[in-house]
């Protein structure tokens, strides 16, 4: 875009201002880094994006000119967290005790992994006719730690097989890498000759390493690398893993074994059926019997038991 005024060929000295204000502007924003503009107010920052290790200091910069009477504030988001730092010039009371405020930005006095998101700077006047922002990403360093792995054991030829690796402390998130035998595993396995006859996927971001059939040259020692650029990479332990095939003879034994008890049973209800045992059963339940003899005369006032009930 032409920066300069524009000239009398415009429709109108109307229409030629406004122009004029929209290519200063623009030329303006597109010539410092974070620059924002709304009226006659710019916000700006000198460094969009802030790498500090943990608890150290961390200064994060936002000026601004055009304003007759600034308020500021300070947002934080990270992923669905939300957190207002600073409102109306005055620190919140959740960071009063670790962050400080000043018309250049905001200091920490000692950055947490906790801290780590973007912080938006907003400026306005007080009556809100003017407004700017500018937004700072905070990314506090942690180095990886150990990662942990799951490797199965023994696994079947032809089946599928996946391998986790994480670890959850390096800030930035870390990478993967897997080593089979001591040798790093490319992301395609086809592109590597000692890998060429092994059909897998690996996931950098995710530490997944899926094999999909499994063959029997995938048998060997795995280890795992997590790294984020900060300090030095972090390698799990070496976990054996199995390809083996698929036991057909076992499985045949343990179908015959099955079968066979089914028949044992089958045959044992069938014996005791046919020679009798569950008639016997039925008839030897005795049923109670009742004997009953009827009341012989009795004088009056003499009371002696004249029935009996015999079970």
């Amino acid at each position: 875009m032409d920066c300069s005024p524009p000239g009398s060929s415009v429709h109108g000295i109307f229409q030629g201002i406004i122009l004029e204000w929209v290519a200063i502007s623009f030329c303006r924003g597109s010539s410092r880094p974070g620059f924002l503009a709304l009226g006659r107010g710019a916000v700006q920052t000198y460094e969009p994006v802030v790498k500090v290790p943990e608890n150290r200091p961390a200064k994060l910069s936002c000026s601004y000119s055009g304003f007759s009477s600034p308020r500021v504030e300070w947002k934080f988001t990270h992923g669905d967290i939300r957190g207002l730092v600073c409102y109306n010039n005055k620190i919140t009371a959740s960071y009063e005790n670790r962050v400080t405020f000043s018309d250049s930005g905001i200091t920490f006095h000692s950055v947490t992994r906790k801290d780590t998101g973007m912080y938006t700077c907003m400026v306005s006047d007080e009556g809100g006719n003017t407004y700017g922002e500018v937004t700072v990403q905070l990314i506090v360093l942690v180095p990886p730690s150990k990662p942990t792995i799951s490797v199965p054991s023994s696994v079947t030829i032809g089946t599928r097989a996946v391998l986790t690796c994480s670890e959850k402390d390096g800030s930035p998130p870390s990478e993967y890498k897997w080593f089979k035998d001591g040798v790093e595993m490319p992301v395609e396995p086809k592109s590597n000759r000692a890998f060429s006859n092994s059909s897998y996927t690996l996931n950098p971001k995710t530490g997944e390493l899926t094999f999909d059939p499994v063959s029997a040259s995938d048998t060997g020692d795995f280890t795992c690398e997590a790294q984020n650029g900060y300090e030095s990479p972090m390698r799990s332990d070496t976990v054996h893993m199995d390809a083996v095939e698929l036991n057909v003879g076992g499985i045949v034994a343990a179908v015959l074994v099955t079968l066979i008890l089914l028949g044992a049973l089958i045959f044992g209800i069938w014996f005791t059926y046919s020679r009798g045992y569950f008639d016997r059963a039925k008839k030897g339940t005795s049923s109670k019997k009742v004997i009953y003899s009827q009341p012989s005369a009795r004088s009056e006032g003499e009371f002696r038991q004249t029935s009996s009930f015999l079970v």
